[in-house]
């Protein structure tokens, strides 16, 4: 499992060298780097999920755009995601035979009050002291980079580097190229682990054991919730996440081409003519039903900025639920007993961070060493196993 290729005979290797259970974008990407490192790959995710994250994001990739106090840790690595992000999807859609839909198109953050421009001002503050100053702008300097934008736009702040991509077409090149590279995708109900000696050896599914050398947890907002056997203290908990889709009319020009980001909300206008609007953001536990309140609320702050949004064609509303850390940081790394890696809690950042997680976990599992920036994420800080 040291080569860097994958191996020539498959066929006759019966157990799995890594089981990943789950199969939103994280845990896709792990499998196809694994795979590529040379790893035999099995994913198993249960039947008829509902409330992941992946399908509902609006695919920012936006580290500096995103970044917060306290958590510089989880910028230096969304940043190395990001400067990576092009090159993994040309490799890719290579490997898939259908282009990656990633764009670099820049993002503004504008404030539309006197009280959002104060905020707006302490964010470019806290980036200078970063080191990555972000180029302050005026209205009528915002209203040039996208005419669309209201006039009670006062400020912005300019993010030049930040891309998006569609997420849903992302997992559909990952599960390919798996494919392509021999992960076999199962469905089935993962209720624990199998641990013997102290190392894990598969998985305990519905309707029967899956052995494997190693297994990798990425279920998203679920964590090890409700598994038999060993307790699993992994602390992700869900964070609903509500998002618009709209479609601009045939012929018709986007709203804007860049992210445009306010304080309540944010809108990704897609070269496919997809609009998404959101997010929401609110703690119900695994409920994911769009309320009333949302939807009404994303509209109008949308229209607030953007008033041609009103012109657009409604698509979709949805939730999905966004895994959660007490620290706002994933879990990157090993776990409990040996041979069990762990990806989760990415939180608001997992379509940006998924690639890159992919290869830390992939490095982990064959043997090499990862980024030092994973270091920050070791799920040590939280994970016990109690068997």
């Amino acid at each position: 499992m040291r080569s860097s290729q994958p191996p020539t005979n498959r066929a006759d290797r019966q157990s799995p060298d890594l089981i990943v259970v789950g199969s939103g974008l994280v845990g896709l990407a792990c499998a196809y780097e694994a795979a590529l490192a040379g790893a035999l790959v099995r994913v198993i995710d249960r039947p008829g999920a509902v409330g992941a994250a992946s399908p509902v994001a609006a695919g920012m990739l936006a580290p500096a755009g995103e970044a917060w106090w306290g958590e510089e840790e989880l910028l230096r690595f969304g940043l190395r995601a990001a400067r990576d992000y092009e090159a993994f999807c040309d490799r890719l859609s290579a490997d898939a035979e259908s282009e990656v839909p990633y764009r670099r198109c820049g993002a503004i953050r504008v404030a539309l009050d006197g009280d959002e421009a104060a905020e707006l001002e302490r964010l470019r503050r806290y980036h200078e002291q970063l080191g990555a100053p972000a180029p302050r702008l005026v209205g009528s300097e915002c209203r040039q980079l996208e005419p669309g934008l209201a006039t009670i736009a006062t400020a912005g702040l300019l993010f030049e580097d930040e891309a998006e991509i569609d997420p849903r077409a992302l997992a559909s090149c990952l599960r390919t190229a798996g494919q392509r590279l021999g992960v076999v995708f199962e469905s089935a109900a993962v209720s624990g682990l199998i641990v013997e000696r102290d190392r894990v050896g598969g998985v305990l599914a519905d309707p029967g054991p899956v052995r494997s050398g190693a297994v990798l947890l990425a279920t998203g907002a679920w964590g090890a919730a409700g598994w038999s056997g060993s307790s699993l203290a992994l602390p992700v908990r869900p964070v609903k996440g509500e998002v618009l889709r709209l479609a601009v009319p045939a012929g018709a020009e986007p709203p804007c081409r860049r992210i445009v980001v306010t304080e309540r909300i944010y809108l990704v206008a897609r070269h496919s003519g997809e609009v998404v609007i959101g997010a929401t953001s609110g703690e119900r536990g695994f409920e994911t039903t769009v309320s009333a309140g949302a939807v009404r609320e994303l509209l109008r702050e949308a229209y607030r900025t953007i008033p041609e949004i009103g012109e657009l064609d409604f698509i979709e509303a949805a939730a999905g639920l966004r895994p959660c850390t007490p620290d706002n940081l994933p879990m990157l790394g090993r776990a409990g007993p040996e041979g069990l890696l762990v990806a989760l809690g990415h939180y608001r950042n997992g379509v940006l961070l998924a690639p890159l997680s992919g290869r830390c976990l992939a490095a982990l599992l064959v043997g090499r060493s990862p980024p030092a920036e994973i270091t920050a994420f070791d799920p040590a800080r939280f994970a016990t196993m109690v068997r």
